[in-house]
């Protein structure tokens, strides 16, 4: 069961912001949020600029955020805060949520790429969006399961033309993976669950959990969603991953 906190301790409380440019859907997920003891929306913004301005006056844990808002939009916004963060050293940068109305956008990867931690369909129950925010909080990452192979799937044509030319830093970080966990990534690449990993492997999921830590970390990507740009990046996805006979 996860442990919330009390709303008597306002500082263990998850600062969420809203982008996005219609009202009526800041204000739904206003009060879904705000109905959580462990949740307090701290601004919302209607287009990317704003988000930006408001995550540099504003404590801001994890923000919602909206892929298409007029002027700036949410993938340019993401990429700014990111980028923000960053060059400041913040290691407790906002973490970004991508909020789409569509089950296949064109610009969700690329914000995934430019540092959001995951997306989310506006339609989602209102169980996962709470869990997604709780999840993102933590430090990893949502992806909402049947967006993901339905993305990668659109995606793997286009970026498995050619081989893809890798820098020094890819292939020394691909190299160090054990061919085990290379199987791991191809599988998390395709937007499988830790319980479906473990069930196509035969592991267990302590098991699958311990090589995906281990993918983070050689791979230095933060959160499951970067570690599957890195396996699309280096071809990772779709290459012949082995017989399954590596060491664990």
């Amino acid at each position: 069961m996860t442990n919330i906190p009390s709303p008597a301790d306002p500082d263990a409380r998850i600062r969420v912001a809203i982008a996005d440019d219609q009202q009526l859907v800041r204000s739904g997920f206003g009060m879904l949020l705000s109905s959580q003891p462990d949740m307090a929306v701290v601004g919302e913004a209607g287009t990317g600029q704003e988000a930006i301005a408001l995550v540099e006056r504003v404590l801001v844990d994890v923000i919602l955020m909206d892929v298409r808002m007029p002027g700036m939009d949410g993938l340019a916004a993401t990429q700014a805060i990111v980028e923000q963060a960053r060059a400041s050293g913040c290691h407790q940068r906002p973490r970004v949520i991508i909020l789409t109305t569509f089950a296949l956008d064109e610009y969700v990867f690329q914000a995934i790429e430019a540092g959001a931690s995951g997306f989310l369909l506006k339609d989602a129950d209102p169980e996962e969006l709470l869990q997604a925010v709780r999840t993102v909080h933590r430090g990893d990452a949502v992806i909402a399961p049947q967006m993901t192979r339905r993305l990668l799937d659109a995606l793997m044509p286009t970026r498995q033309v050619a081989a893809p030319a890798l820098s020094n830093r890819q292939r020394e970080m691909l190299e160090s993976l054990t061919r085990r966990e290379r199987e791991v990534l191809g599988l998390l690449a395709q937007g499988r669950s830790n319980a479906e990993i473990a069930g196509e492997l035969f592991l267990s999921e302590t098991t699958v959990k311990t090589h995906v830590a281990h993918i983070l970390q050689k791979t230095a990507s933060r959160d499951r969603v970067q570690a599957v740009v890195f396996a699309y990046e280096t071809g990772v996805v779709g290459a012949n991953t082995g017989d399954g006979s590596a060491p664990e």
